[in-house]
């Protein structure tokens, strides 16, 4: 599918998740089939102040292609310069994130708070579409509060104000991550636009997938895909063929942990220690899982890391 002039091999997106799909992550998903990945937030404000963390935040493999840079901030000006500072750098699209349920986002009347201003919300994309050549998406939630779901006029806004496609998900910020997503929220907001709708949540395995894609466009895969790239190469098999492939098996997990932990290694700037919450994902369920984490979570090497991974049976 196309998103402005940027063409997509699959409508199935690896959301953004703070902390979690860095450089090596997206790359790994990618392989397994994702049709867009997108950076961890970053925040407008950091970046045009030159923040060297920020522009890590920022690190693709060249090959990884398309791929979105998602955007915080509650300054329209701001997001503005931001944008136009990255004009000539190697990303496909601007993501703008309203939907992060984060205190620390939230206070600041950034992420999900943006639910609350409708009006603001909308200049924010209008900032966006005219500093950027690259087609502009938005992420929202289905509200700030049960009493205030307002998913389906911020999705007109953002059409209005020149987004090429909104994803929602199914929670109000109020719930964070609690609770099951509300998939009818979604088709509410598919059926009040025209620009494509992806959803987002709750989407653990092929088949919730497939059942999802009956109501949106297309989906952002976030929690289910840690630890579990193979929810992108299977879900892509029971598209294509209406087979559903089998699960990994022990050793092909255990061997990409090692792959993610070795890549890992090889940065200059990642810590060993960031491992540890993958290789948790990566081992959950296996016979023995629980002591093996344990033991990686006081190992500061990748060599421990591995020598324990590897003696978890199958």
């Amino acid at each position: 599918m196309k998103l402005g002039n940027i063409e997509m091999r699959n409508n199935l997106v690896m959301a953004p998740m703070a902390g979690v799909t860095d450089v090596f992550f997206r790359e790994l998903v990618w392989e397994h089939g994702a049709g867009l990945t997108v950076s961890e937030m970053v925040s407008a404000k950091s970046l045009v102040y030159n923040n060297k963390n920020t522009l890590r935040l920022m690190e693709n493999a060249n090959h990884i292609r398309p791929w979105s840079i998602q955007f915080f901030g509650h300054e329209p000006e701001v997001l503005s310069e931001a944008i136009k500072k990255l004009e000539d750098y190697p990303f496909d699209i601007v993501d703008i994130n309203m939907g992060c349920p984060m205190p620390k986002i939230t206070k600041n009347g950034e992420g999900a708070a943006l639910m609350q201003n409708p009006k603001l919300a909308g200049q924010m994309i209008e900032a966006a579409v005219k500093a950027s050549h690259r087609p502009v998406t938005v992420k929202i939630r289905k509200g700030f509060t049960p009493a205030t779901q307002n998913a389906v006029e911020v999705a007109k806004i953002a059409q209005e104000s020149g987004a090429v496609l909104v994803a929602v998900h199914g929670r109000t910020r109020d719930q964070f991550y609690t609770g099951v997503a509300d998939w009818d929220a979604i088709a509410a907001v598919k059926d009040a636009v025209s620009i494509p709708v992806f959803g987002n949540g709750d989407v653990f395995t092929p088949e919730i997938a497939a059942e999802r894609l009956k109501v949106c466009d297309g989906l952002l895969i976030a929690r289910g895909a840690m630890g579990n790239p193979w929810l992108f190469s299977r879900t892509v098999a029971l598209m294509e063929t209406g087979k559903l492939p089998p699960p990994p098996t022990h050793t092909e997990i255990i061997e990409t942990a090692i792959k993610h932990l070795r890549a890992v290694e090889t940065h200059e700037f990642m810590r060993i220690q960031e491992m540890r919450k993958h290789l948790s994902w990566y081992t959950k369920g296996m016979h023995g899982s629980a002591d093996a984490r344990k033991k990686i979570n006081n190992a500061n090497s990748a060599d421990e890391m591995e020598a324990i991974l590897r003696r978890i049976e199958a």
